[in-house]
């Protein structure tokens, strides 16, 4: 029988070792998968300190259970040109640092103890993609995904694609191609069954057959009452495929969903059906951990995406990301445009091989998930290369004809051999390059960018980002031009029925090389900072939300008379999706106003502005009195349905202290965010308090970074993550304005 077993606890890891150390134990630190390779400041590092070469050793007992089957060990992701050894042996040599890869370990694993060693290279080896260049992201060094042991049968399932059919039919089919194993000296019959099953378990359909040889094709037919998968209804299907030989068991287990997915020069189509596409890039980077966080931290940023800012859709920019995470996107509904890992760069012909290989493995790893719905196959923003990317592209077609392809280029003009011309559209920033003369626009026509005379599918895969980066303690004026920013280009996007979307640049700042962000080893391109805490740009897309789902009301602004150049607050803008807003300053004035749609026509949800037209003189004569407090009332229909205060004297007044779970697993690397805000005498946060913080952990729980930190912009937080220790921890918090405040979590 298959079995699959975690592989994280009991590693030894050395910085620093000798040559003769490989293949013996020793005293390394100990520590759990997945694990990032160098301890990370939060800003202002050497980003070359972990360019070196780093073991992982693990002793594990071996009783001779498995000697009848197939064993080896998988690991999801490793950074980078990695080589494992067991007992002395060298098993392979893996180059990439985001797709999977297995050592088998049957020809040198003996009963007894056994030494797994694994040695892998952080630096940026120029033969490797996405290396040779300079590239705006870091790659973090270490085992950072997770490991198993995994043993099999030895004839075995290799792999199972499975390709719904007449999705919009009544009668829909199911296409199963399955990859075997061992079938070479297998003299028996094979048996094998597939059932497929609905979310609560019924059996929709079942075939049983005989098969030989290494692939089988096998047809579903006739299936009646499939409720499709889309981003309001996520339904998944439960494939199970099982084989039978001389009395050998194997069976795997699949999640599928049925869905079309089309982009057309009209717009994309689910389901048959036109949506909007409303996204953000992701890196899957951390603060202090780098790529090394466990699965419900990854799962976390899925839920913020798609349930806190109300994404549609999440590229996966500009690499394979964690399976955990994209296993989550099927689950909530939120669509995936995956791509190879590179940034502008393409290598000699040993390079551009890898890049091949990548698409294939990224393609036949993820090929069974509903929320993929395009393969990115040409190096982000890289030059055209004829027949590099004819071969990209041909390859992706051979492998799953069930999805498009696109190709994110900066260049106009550029040669289209993708199914999707997928631009960074970065001209709303370029007018203010010096010597650069563009009309103040958001977008461009698809046409002035593709220089073809016939519309194609088009789909905005990058904007704003570098050209107005913008930190969340920013000054509230350059805060209030971001958002207008994000607004032009969200309702552009709106009002073009020949952009299929945008996927704005980006879901969240991120640590990167010298030669990008702000100095700080940060790029701060992000809606919300690195640690997840939004920025007001960020109610942009929060805003967009149906008010049935969620009503949304958020000023930007700081509400300080003193905070903008020019004094006041206005022009304030009200990022909401209430039919209108009523705004009452101190005890005397009221007004009312309604979504702009003069100015955003397009956008779902245009924002409320406020103005000097809003007032009348007597009442704008308030304004220039005492500042005082503010409510703003957001009413749908006749009714009011969410209400924001502000105070005009705000005063230091408690913390609040919010883990975003409080129990944490102890049989994996389980992590929780904790977010400390500095708050006023009514619940607000202090936008300017930067006090010190100390942070203890007791056992059973460790803390992630450093045991003193600072509040930015009124917001301290960090991580914190099992052990293999069950039971109650504490965190204890210490500032010098407020109270000590604490957190109790739990691990089962």
């Amino acid at each position: 029988m298959r079995e699959i077993h975690p592989f994280n606890d009991n590693w030894h890891f050395w910085t620093d070792f000798e040559s003769d150390l490989i293949y013996n134990p020793g005293q390394g630190q100990s520590v759990r998968l997945p694990h990032n390779a160098a301890d990370l400041p939060y800003n202002y590092f050497d980003e070359t300190s972990w360019h070196q070469s780093y073991c992982y050793q693990k002793i594990f007992a071996y009783d001779g259970k498995y000697d009848h089957q197939v064993n080896t060990i998988l690991f999801e992701g490793v950074m980078a040109n990695t080589k494992v050894y067991l007992n002395g042996h060298h098993l392979l040599t893996h180059t990439d640092g985001y797709t999977p890869f297995e050592a088998s370990i049957n020809s040198y694993l003996k009963v007894g103890d056994n030494l797994l060693t694994v040695v892998l290279d952080g630096s940026e080896n120029p033969e490797i993609p996405p290396f040779g260049g300079l590239i705006d992201y870091l790659t973090y060094a270490g085992i950072y995904r997770d490991v198993w042991f995994k043993s099999v049968p030895k004839v075995s399932i290799g792999e199972v694609k499975a390709e719904p059919q007449n999705v919009l039919e009544e009668q829909k089919s199911l296409r199963i191609w399955c990859r075997l194993n061992g079938t070479d000296n297998c003299g028996s019959k094979i048996e094998m069954t597939h059932i497929l099953r609905d979310s609560e378990g019924h059996v929709v359909a079942e075939t049983n057959s005989e098969v030989s040889g290494e692939e089988s094709t096998i047809q579903l037919v006739g299936l009646k009452k499939i409720s499709l998968w889309d981003v309001e209804n996520p339904n998944l299907y439960e494939l199970t495929t099982s084989i039978s030989v001389d009395s050998h068991e194997d069976t795997v287990k699949t999640n599928i969903g049925f869905r079309t997915a089309e982009f057309t020069s009209k717009g994309f189509m689910l389901n048959g059906k036109p949506l909007k596409i409303l996204g953000l890039n992701r890196h899957q980077a951390y603060p202090y951990e780098g790529y090394a966080m466990g699965r419900r931290a990854q799962e976390k940023d899925a839920e913020i995406l798609k349930f806190d800012l109300g994404c549609n859709l999440v590229r996966t920019s500009h690499y394979p990301q964690s399976p955990w995470f994209l296993d989550h996107c099927d689950r909530i509904g939120l669509l995936v445009f995956e791509e190879i890992p590179g940034w502008q760069h393409i290598g000699g012909t040993q390079w551009k091989q890898r890049t091949i290989e990548n698409v294939e493995k990224m393609i036949r790893r993820d090929w069974n998930h509903p929320s993929i719905i395009l393969w990115g196959v040409r190096i982000n923003e890289s030059q055209d290369d004829h027949d590099f990317y004819l071969e990209t592209n041909s390859l992706s077609r051979k492998l799953d004809s069930t999805r498009q392809t696109g190709g994110v280029r900066y260049i106009t003009d550029s040669e289209f051999l993708e199914d999707v011309y997928t631009m960074n559209d970065f001209i709303q920033g370029m007018e203010e390059l010096p010597g650069v003369n563009h009309p103040q626009i958001p977008l461009r026509k698809q046409r002035d960018v593709t220089g073809l005379n016939r519309s194609v599918p088009y789909l905005v895969t990058e904007f704003n980002g570098h050209t107005f980066p913008t930190k969340r303690t920013d000054h509230e004026q350059r805060q209030a031009e971001h958002v207008t920013r994000y607004l032009n280009i969200l309702d552009k996007a709106y009002g073009d029925d020949e952009i299929s979307g945008c996927i704005g640049w980006c879901f969240a700042d991120y640590n990167t090389h010298k030669d990008f962000g702000a100095g700080d080893r940060i790029c701060h391109h992000g809606v919300m900072d690195m640690f997840r805490n939004p920025k007001f740009a960020s109610y942009a897309y929060t805003s967009q939300k149906s008010p049935q789902l969620q009503a949304v009301l958020k000023p930007v602004t700081y509400w300080a008379r003193g905070e903008r150049n020019i004094g006041g607050v206005l022009p304030l803008i009200i990022l909401t999706n209430c039919d209108y807003v009523e705004l009452r300053y101190g005890s005397d004035l009221s007004t009312i106003e309604y979504p702009n749609r003069e100015r955003f026509p397009n956008l779902p949800h245009p924002p409320v502005i406020f103005d000097h037209k809003s007032f009348g003189e007597e009442e704008m004569g308030h304004w220039k009195k005492e500042w005082e407090n503010v409510t703003f009332k957001g009413y749908v229909g006749d009714e009011e349905v969410i209400s924001y205060s502000m105070v005009g004297n705000p005063v230091a007044d408690r913390m609040e202290v919010v883990p975003d779970w409080r129990w944490l697993k102890s049989e994996e690397n389980d992590e929780t965010r904790i977010v400390v805000k500095a708050l006023d005498q009514i619940g607000n946060t202090l936008p300017h308090f930067d006090d010190p913080l100390s942070i203890s952990v007791s056992e059973n729980g460790q803390l992630i970074g450093p045991d003193m930190i600072n509040f930015r912009g009124g917001i301290a937080t960090f991580w914190v993550r099992s052990t293999n220790k069950k039971g109650q921890f504490k965190i204890n918090l210490k500032t010098p304005r407020f109270s000590n405040a604490s957190c109790l979590l739990h691990v089962i």
